[in-house]
């Protein structure tokens, strides 16, 4: 192939897998694009960031700083949600060559009469493009650079200032270059930051035995807002199958009023358009999500792309399952797990389009109902190109819709389905518990690839997931691991009250729970208030209150040696809120240790003062050490600092 380039670029950082997936952030988030852009010989090498939103036909021009080594770089902000696109072009810049010539021959004592005729050329150029307020100015330098007599006036007006900028402003890209075009895909503000509060609808009714209703649910929508939350989760909401109904406890059999599994979607009163005849009409779930919003909460969802034996899309397109050579529909297993009660879809059906598009209508329906949120249910058990063209189909008519991953498997599969377009995933953080446990998993999240595509959100527990270092576990383990996943990560999640009222009680040698709520309606005494519910809404304020945990990515932990302890010192993008935290590990005894601050990251030298904010006990400290001493008990084993220089 002929090719008379002479600029190579490459390394355009950041990009995954060679622009094969998006990249993402949020609105008001930076882009900053790093690449090598090099040429043959001596030239002076030029480099520009091209950047445009996909409503825009035209592409904005950045022009890139040379940090040396061939290396440049440029930045650009996102403005509004969508897909942006950028590439990088490269050019032999002749003209800034030229003026870079003259003033090294200058330098040397060189005469450049014939240099500046040469450059004649170039403002020839200049003449065509700058503005006119510059035509008249360089009208004279063409004079001028041909006039022997004014040669010292020629040479000052070579090498100007005013002449370089006009050289910036104006390039001529002779032979340039460009990279493939690359993407990042921008989500509101909510897909870096939200705090989620997930209960069963089924247990909001005040008196016990009574399942609960939309409208009992609207009577604690003031309890969440109060202690911070601004996503309230709903497990399914749909008809739950009769036929192959578990019972408490998962049992196989169900006894009379036995309310089965909300996954095991879909029975005589409708499927996954339908809503579950015991908690209202579609009519008291629209008025609980315009009350929720109104109190600064949105409901998200459940997407369970699965059915019950008796889901009326049985009858109706038997041809979306796979029937076994008896004539029967295999129930869904992961061995040794079993789901009686629930049947997959067959995602390799001749007739999967039409299977597709009814599960795209199926969502389109509750968007349409006020839902932009979905937690989606095991979206590693159907096919990851579906999931691309679903989100990708739902986004382009509504580009706030976020979807969160449910997927705990194996890395590289959760990592895939963050590739293919979800907004948020599930996480690790359940089972990390001890300190290099979680300073390794953080590293990973936000100093690989992964932190420029995969948005973690972290859960202490879930309806499916009752730890062991939470069962039988004290107020301290539980203040612990809340603190932990509000300060690591932007995202948040709780199963309650559950996980407040501290109920651990957990099948023997498993991680679920007893009388887990999957299998029964239960009864909560909603107005239970204790440490825990008081200390959880002081630290959603303080997330609130400071965009350096609004985020994830920007964290840097501090040395300790204290193995108990932990330290980490966040910021956001331009430093104007800096918050140091550190965790005592260990529910059970005081620890103490040093903490060792970030000097350089703070911007300090040795020997220079901070003062740090306690923001839970509003105790204010000075600091005129590098190491300082912490000492954190099961009572409140936790500080986040507010950095004050």
């Amino acid at each position: 192939m002929w090719k008379q380039e002479r600029v190579v670029i490459e390394n355009v950082r950041p990009q995954l897998q060679s622009g094969a997936f998006f990249i993402k952030r949020v609105v008001g988030e930076n882009v900053v694009v790093h690449s090598d852009v090099l040429g043959d010989g001596h030239d002076l090498i030029q480099a520009e960031l091209l950047v445009r939103h996909e409503k825009r036909t035209k592409f904005d021009e950045i022009r890139m700083a040379h940090l040396g080594q061939d290396v440049f770089k440029a930045q650009f902000t996102v403005q509004q949600p969508g897909f942006y696109e950028y590439r990088i072009r490269g050019w032999v810049d002749h003209a800034l060559n030229w003026q870079h010539g003259i003033q090294a021959k200058l330098d040397d004592g060189q005469q450049v009469s014939s240099e500046l005729l040469d450059g004649v050329q170039y403002l020839k150029w200049l003449q065509k493009k700058a503005l006119k307020k510059s035509q008249a100015y360089l009208k004279k330098l063409i004079t001028v650079f041909k006039d022997d007599s004014a040669y010292d006036t020629a040479i000052s007006e070579a090498v100007s200032e005013k002449l370089h900028q006009l050289f910036l402003t104006f390039p001529q890209r002779n032979l340039a270059n460009e990279s493939a075009v690359l993407q990042v895909y921008v989500d509101r503000k909510k897909a870096n930051f939200s705090t989620w509060y997930e209960f069963f609808p089924r247990s909001a009714a005040p008196e016990y035995g009574q399942h609960g209703t939309f409208k009992d649910c609207e009577r604690l929508l003031p309890r969440i807002a109060d202690m911070g939350f601004d996503v309230l989760y709903f497990p399914p909401v749909h008809p739950i199958g009769e036929v192959h109904r578990k019972g408490k406890n998962n049992t196989v059999t169900a006894k009379e009023g036995d309310s089965g599994v909300p996954w095991a979607i879909g029975s005589k009163h409708g499927g996954h358009k339908a809503i579950h005849p015991e908690l209202g009409t579609e009519k008291d779930f629209k008025d609980l999500v315009r009350k929720a919003a109104n109190m600064g909460i949105e409901i998200a969802m459940d997407l369970a792309f699965q059915a019950a034996p008796d889901h009326p899309y049985i009858e109706t397109h038997p041809e979306w399952f796979r029937k076994r050579p008896d004539g029967t529909i295999q129930y869904a297993e992961n061995p040794p797990k079993k789901y009686q009660d629930i049947v997959n879809f067959h995602y390799e059906t001749k007739e999967f389009k039409a299977l597709w598009n009814e599960l795209l209508s199926v969502t389109l329906h509750w968007v349409k109902c006020g839902v932009h949120i979905f937690r989606v249910d095991n979206p590693h058990t159907k096919p990851y190109y579906f999931w691309n063209w679903l989100i990708g189909e739902v986004k382009k008519k509504y580009p706030d819709v976020l979807f969160l991953a449910e997927a705990f498997s194996r890395p590289k599969v959760m990592q895939q389905l963050a590739k293919q377009g979800f907004s948020q995933s599930y996480t690790y953080f359940t089972w990390r518990v001890a300190k290099h446990e979680l300073i390794e998993y953080m590293t990973e999240l936000t100093q690989s690839d992964m932190k420029e595509y995969y948005r973690p959100n972290f859960w202490p527990n879930t309806p499916d997931i009752n730890p062991y270092h939470l069962q039988g576990s004290n107020e301290a383990m539980h203040l612990i691991r809340y603190a932990l996943a509000a300060t690591l990560s932007g995202n948040l999640g709780i199963y309650g009250p559950v996980f407040e009222y501290m109920v651990s009680d957990a099948m023997p040698n498993k991680e679920e729970y007893l009388h887990s709520e999957k299998y029964e309606v239960r009864h909560w005494d909603w107005t239970i208030e204790n440490k825990l519910t008081y200390l959880i809404e002081q630290i959603n304020q303080i997330r609130k209150n400071h965009p350096s945990l609004q985020q994830t990515n920007n964290i840097r932990f501090c040395a300790m040696e204290n193995e108990q302890l932990i330290a980490f010192h966040k910021w956001n993008d331009d430093r104007t809120d800096q918050t140091l935290i550190v965790v005592s590990l260990d529910s059970h005894h005081t620890q103490i240790g040093h903490v060792q601050l970030p000097m350089a990251a703070l911007g300090m030298e040795h020997g220079e003062s901070i003062a740090v904010y306690d923001l839970i006990s509003n105790n204010s400290y000075i600091w005129n050490n590098e190491w300082n001493y912490i000492e954190l008990g099961p009572n409140l084993p936790f500080h986040i600092f507010h950095i004050r220089k």
